[in-house]
């Protein structure tokens, strides 16, 4: 059995890729036209990125809609049906409220109450037309813009791994940034499947959990980063798009399903969720498994749909 292990920056992280099989060649070719997909995603969807079709779209569609690649259309409309399905927790027109807080490209501070309701007005991807018959995004609002940030890393790994697939690779592991990945077989084939370690939000040198997937994606998110410090409360980068403040609570969120693309989405929405929120979450995807953390004075309350038992083995 040959091993092969390739690595690409791209999309503001780092992306690993560890290959099994008997061709050291052929997997490492595979490996490296998969890596290349990724970056070729990057180069498409980037909001950074001034010659990107996102930017092409965030410059144009308020003032007419803006025909884009059938790819990305179906992308889009993922993102629209994530949308719906987290009641709006998900959303990739946050964009205007990150602005208000002060997160792009700083640690945050409390807008003035008149500045967030206009964010607001600015959110929402009930303002975002798609026409599926022109293959056409438009937007309702000036100001609006969408950015991908929270799903395209997980649909990136996606569609590489679907290209690995493809080429008949039966045993590989890709992540981004350790916080998304996707599974192809196992490692072995006297494993069950690849083993998958969650920190503790709480001290990350320790493990909370750990799972394994095989076939499947897994996605963890957690508001770590970015943040600023009111009335004795932190205040960090992660915003619930449908009242417009950062949100206060939740600690961590793992999601385990045959799609990175929606283990990605989901992870980012769970953050903006409560407990009886989480729930529904479970039962609209299925096959899906879910464990959240919320911290109350440094104390984890678990809320889990199929990470349970791997919980309650690790203690």
């Amino acid at each position: 059995m040959q091993t092969v292990r390739l690595a690409l920056h791209a999309m503001a992280t780092r992306f690993e890729l560890v290959l099994h099989g008997e061709d050291a060649v052929y997997l490492r070719a595979a490996g490296e036209e998969a890596l290349a997909e990724i970056k070729r995603l990057h180069r498409r969807l980037s909001v950074y990125d001034p010659t990107s079709e996102v930017s092409h779209i965030n410059r144009n569609a308020s003032e007419t809609p803006v025909e884009i690649n059938r790819n990305l259309f179906s992308l889009l409309q993922m993102a629209s049906d994530l949308h719906h399905s987290t009641d709006g927790a998900f959303d990739i027109t946050v964009g205007p409220l990150m602005r208000c807080w002060g997160f792009m490209g700083d640690s945050g501070s409390w807008p003035e109450e008149a500045q967030r309701k206009e964010a607001l007005e600015k959110t929402g991807m009930d303002k975002v037309e798609l026409d599926d018959s022109t293959c056409t995004i438009a937007f309702k609002r000036d100001g609006m813009a969408i950015d991908l940030g929270a799903i395209g890393k997980g649909y990136a790994i996606e569609e590489a791994t679907t290209l690995l697939q493809e080429c008949g690779i039966t045993s590989a592991l890709l992540h981004g940034g350790t916080s998304t990945m996707a599974a192809i077989g196992t490692p072995s084939p006297d494993e069950d499947g690849w083993p998958i370690g969650i920190a503790d939000p709480l001290d990350q040198s320790h493990v909370l959990t750990s799972t394994t997937i095989r076939d499947e994606a897994f996605s963890v998110s957690a508001p770590h980063g970015k943040a600023f410090q009111k009335d004795n409360k932190i205040w960090g980068h992660v915003i619930d798009p449908r009242h417009g403040y950062p949100i206060q609570g939740p600690a961590l969120s793992a999601v385990v399903h045959s799609s990175a693309t929606v283990c990605d989405g989901i992870s980012t929405a769970l953050l903006a969720m409560n407990q009886t929120e989480v729930n529904k979450i479970a039962q609209k995807f299925n096959g899906m498994r879910i464990l959240c953390a919320y911290s109350d004075n440094n104390v984890l309350n678990l809320v889990s749909n199929g990470f349970i038992n791997k919980f309650k083995d690790s203690q």
